[in-house]
């Protein structure tokens, strides 16, 4: 093939359009699938509640199907059943934003994210325990547009939990930013795929992140992108460098990640606090949101923290990272005791 075709604008202008009727297409067919097999699975439920049916007239109804058209494929008598689970579990779930301008009967039971999804996608989200577990990857797969693959692993290591920890722990200064932080950041970050010598000092860490920045960025969040690492600041006739930097797309703004391979200590706030302040003077737009920092550290004690943070004037947030997958369980425990503690300083500040 000539150079000449492999460059050409106009072939590449009809390739696109191609892609992208085929990407609408695709999008019509499986929102018409979710909503048949959320009309098969109400219909199913109500008369497995009505008049009996059982796994025997499951197993019928799948070969009537498929005796009478057997070009139609996924209703064998297992996925009827997953069907019929998938109505049960969302009937009464709190509806979702609409997605689309469609206002028939069936949108407004159905929450729309999930018909911007697969329905493997779906099958595996539905098995979660909590409706909120369940809301938040049903959003994130729909606006991040994940792969099942990624969905797996974002869901093995607690994703969810780690957010919502972050979202509760999210220092007052930066949740008064003109950008909405919510679900961006986590408490602790999961890095079990870096291949770290032992022991590991700090420049080993940011090379094997740059290495694995296919997997940074997934565990990071979609919309942050790489801009560089060991990035440039001159002040005066200074030179410093912030270890990694980032920019968010949703906040528009930049985010800055320092990297600590040793337990949080307060003196580590400071070399942070000056980037920010170099960064929203001469580098960050004028129609930029002010630049975020985030110190990575091995390990964070949570008073420390706190006492570290109240008088800092930054939009900082302290971060801990893990080199092997947390357990869930472990994750769901740590965030019922922080919602817990949440809720009892509550009834002390009520009682005083």
């Amino acid at each position: 093939m000539s150079k000449e075709i492999i460059n050409n604008p106009d072939f590449s202008f009809v390739l696109n359009s191609i892609k992208q009727a085929r990407k609408q297409v695709y999008k019509k067919i499986n929102k018409a699938l979710i909503e048949l097999y959320w009309e098969v699975g109400k219909y199913v439920s109500e008369k497995v509640n009505s008049e009996k049916w059982g796994k025997s007239v499951i197993e019928d109804l799948s070969k009537f199907i498929i005796r009478n058209e057997p070009s139609i494929k996924g209703f064998s008598a297992r996925n009827i059943w997953t069907m019929k689970q998938f109505y049960e579990v969302y009937k009464d779930f709190p509806k979702l934003p609409t997605v689309g301008r469609e206002t028939n009967e069936l949108n407004q039971k159905l929450p729309s994210l999930m018909a911007e999804i697969s329905w493997t996608h779906n099958r595996r989200i539905m098995s979660l325990k909590t409706p909120e577990e369940r809301e938040f990857y049903l959003n994130l797969c729909a606006k991040k547009n994940y792969s099942v693959r990624e969905l797996e692993k974002l869901i093995n290591s607690g994703t969810y939990e780690r957010t919502m920890l972050a979202n509760e722990k999210m220092p007052e200064l930066i949740k008064n930013l003109p950008q909405n932080t919510d679900n961006v950041f986590k408490d602790t970050y999961v890095l079990d795929f870096l291949d770290l010598p032992t022991p590991y000092i700090e420049k080993d860490l940011q090379k094997a992140l740059i290495n694995s920045l296919k997997d940074f960025i997934l565990e990071l969040g979609r919309g942050f992108t790489f801009i560089g690492q060991e990035y440039r600041l001159q002040v005066g006739n200074d030179d410093f460098y912030i270890d990694l930097l980032f920019f968010h797309r949703e906040l528009q703004c930049l985010v800055a990640f320092e990297l600590k391979t040793e337990k949080f200590k307060p003196e580590h706030m400071g070399k942070l606090e000056f980037y920010l302040e170099a960064l929203d003077r001469d580098v960050k737009l004028p129609q930029e949101n002010p630049s975020i920092g985030v110190l990575l550290c091995r390990e964070k004690n949570e008073d420390v923290v706190e006492y570290a943070l109240s008088r800092t004037l930054s939009p900082t947030l302290i971060a801990d990272y893990e080199t092997k997958l947390i357990p869930k369980e472990l994750l769901r425990k740590k965030l019922n005791e922080f919602y817990e503690l949440i809720e009892n300083k509550k009834l002390l500040d009520n009682d005083e």
